[in-house]
């Protein structure tokens, strides 16, 4: 199967995306219009990022004392990509875009993001800009968002800080009003932002004319001092270069100043960046201060990032999906191609043992019991998650097109299945890229063979918008209980409708039965983690309630998949149709039965972690 094939099933034949169609956003479309989005895509990725991968890996971005340095390469797969107008797919036909739904984009980014994830920074630019088109004034996103949309500029988003990494409530950045007359500047309220901002992807590079940054910063109180915690925080459009109200270049450069570049173990190709704002490197008017415009209202900046944070959270859940997904495909290949051992015999001649036959020829190793193994999981983490995060991509079609029930619905299930969607794939289609590696052996860790780039990639998924304990303690401290527990409501019913429907299938009704146990199991933990009312008892095992939270729901993706195997191919007589199944199955043998070890330590509010002294270590 390739990724394209994989993508018409779960899209068509398992989402049914080309009934979006009857929706009035979305009319115009048809299963045609969508499929040359696909063909387009796939295209670009195959000629312009596939065959760079390892040259941005291998020709880091650096600092030649005036501009970042990137390959040749990186400009033109930029090039290509905004010129696809896949930045603007999914904005309304009055400022460019193709009103395409969310659902058909996230399918169409896949093909970059299997080709080079560190190519570009198109996630952040989409995510930038969207934002503004909700949050922004009018001059704003007539200034700022379209001209992203364009592909004229890119964004970032600029949160942590070198003394706050995720503590946002210990930004320090400050942001004070430029000046009598402020408040009347057209692009917004102007200020002056003074502060560091570290790990901002894409932070500083030529590839677009003008980088319009997001930044998080605070206004002090009368008293000249920050407001502690987060409700302090605005939110500021802070341009690389100023620009009049018709966006177009001043010829001043704001006082943003790259102050290093950061190495990461992944990513090589993308540009990350300590950045100091208004240092006084480059004075605006003859004085230090990054000049920044201020989006929405005073101390609700936090609100307004939360639409990019978790915009950009189901990216990154795909980004790991995608390089999940990326080495499952090389080491498949690797392994039907490599001959190596021989099948295992019965005892001979009153032996004990089992015996190899060294006479035989060799065998391709794809024919092991063991490497088969390891090429289903991945298969299952890789292609579940893909499942997953298409699912999520078609709840924002949901909330921005269905009737107020269906959108309200869709709204609720996003929050509770946003923790997951971002970090059930960074965790476990890691695990694939591990097994990736070991299925190459000792080649595998060679720079010769793509698999070990993929898991350097993937690493920073578990770390990128929120570690995998941010997501935990997001899931279970907040989304699970929020407005009474109708999100989880709303999941228990949608997984117990796969539930009934599978239960009547004799092929199904074991796994059936299987997901039911851990469904109830799940909502037993659950309560049993707030006995006691108090956060730190329920939060201390926030990471394995947020695993086997996970393998439920993906548990419930491969079920509902398996369904649409069978009512496509009943008797399984397509390759595809028998993949799909086996993945279904090693997921309920080998994974499911992982969350009773997980659940335990939940329900019983486990303190061996909380309670272990510091000296003890």
């Amino acid at each position: 199967m390739t990724l394209r094939s994989t993508l018409d099933f779960l899209l068509y034949d398992w989402l049914d995306a080309q009934s979006l169609t009857v929706r009035t956003r979305f009319a115009d479309h048809t299963r045609e219009t969508f499929d040359a989005v696909l063909d387009t895509c796939e295209r670009i990725a195959r000629e312009k990022y596939a065959p760079f991968n390892r040259t941005v890996d291998i020709e880091e971005p650096h600092f030649d004392g005036e501009k970042v340095i990137l390959p040749q390469a990186t400009y033109e797969a930029r090039k290509a990509y905004a010129e696809s107008g896949l930045l603007s797919a999914a904005q309304d036909y009055e400022v460019g875009g193709m009103q395409l739904p969310y659902a058909v984009e996230a399918a169409a980014n896949s093909f970059f993001a299997v080709a080079s994830i560190s190519i570009g920074s198109n996630l952040l630019t989409s995510g930038n800009a969207n934002l503004l088109m909700v949050h922004g004034t009018e001059a704003q996103k007539q200034v700022f968002a379209l001209n992203e949309f364009n592909g004229r500029w890119s964004g970032t988003m600029c949160l942590s800080e070198p003394q706050a990494g995720s503590s946002l409530s210990d930004v320090a950045t400050r942001a004070v009003p430029d000046g009598d007359g402020f408040e009347a500047d057209p692009l917004g309220a102007r200020y002056r932002l003074t502060g560091n901002k570290m790990w901002i992807s894409s932070g500083d590079h030529e590839l677009t004319e003008n980088i319009v940054h997001l930044v998080l910063a605070k206004i002090p109180g009368p008293d000249g001092k920050l407001v502690p915690g987060t409700k302090g925080i605005s939110l500021f459009i802070v341009p690389k270069k100023l620009v009049d109200t018709e966006g177009k270049l001043t010829g001043v450069r704001n006082d943003v100043a790259l102050a290093g570049l950061n190495h990461k173990l992944g990513w090589r190709g993308t540009t990350n960046t300590l950045l100091n704002f208004g240092e006084g490197k480059f004075p605006v008017e003859g004085k230090a201060g990054a000049v920044g415009y201020l989006v929405g209202q005073p101390g609700k900046g936090l609100h307004c990032m939360f639409h990019m944070m978790n915009e950009a959270r189901i990216g990154i859940g795909m980004a790991a999906t995608m390089l999940g997904l990326a080495g499952y495909y090389a080491s498949l290949d690797y392994a039907k191609n490599r001959p190596q051992g021989r099948p295992v015999q019965g005892p001979k001649d009153g032996a004990a043992a089992v015996v190899k036959d060294a006479a035989q020829p060799q065998v391709r190793i794809i024919e092991h019991a063991d490497v088969k193994r390891m090429l289903l999981a991945q298969k299952s983490y890789g292609e579940g998650a893909l499942a997953l995060n298409l699912f999520c991509a078609k709840l924002v079609d949901e909330q921005h097109t269905g009737d107020a029930a269906t959108a309200d619905e869709a709204r609720l299930l996003l929050e509770v299945l946003t923790p997951i969607a971002k970090s059930w794939p960074s965790e476990f289609c890691l695990e694939a890229n591990s097994l990736a590696i070991q299925i190459h052996g000792g080649y595998g860790y060679t720079r010769d063979f793509p698999v070990e780039q993929y898991w350097r990639d993937n690493r920073l998924n578990m770390i990128h918008e929120g570690t995998h304990g941010i997501q935990a303690m997001d899931l279970l401290g907040r989304k699970v209980l929020m407005e009474g527990g109708r999100g989880l409501q709303l999941l228990a019913g949608r997984i117990n409708a796969t539930i009934e429907r599978a239960i009547q299938v004799p092929a199904l009704a074991a796994h059936a039965n299987a997901l039911g146990k851990a469904l109830q199991d799940v909502g037993a933990a659950t309560k049993a983690a707030w006995a006691t009312g108090q956060p730190a008892d329920a939060l201390a095992n926030a990471v394995p309630y947020m695993q086997a939270f996970g393998h439920t729901v993906l548990a419930w993706v491969w079920l509902d998949v398996a369904l649409a195997t069978l009512a496509r191919d009943a008797d399984l007589a397509q390759p595809a149709s028998l993949g799909r199944m086996g993945g279904m199955r090693f997921f309920f043998h080998y994974e499911l039965p992982k969350i009773g070890a997980w659940l335990q330590v939940v329900s019983t509010r486990d303190a061996t972690c909380a309670a272990f002294p510091e000296e003890a270590f």
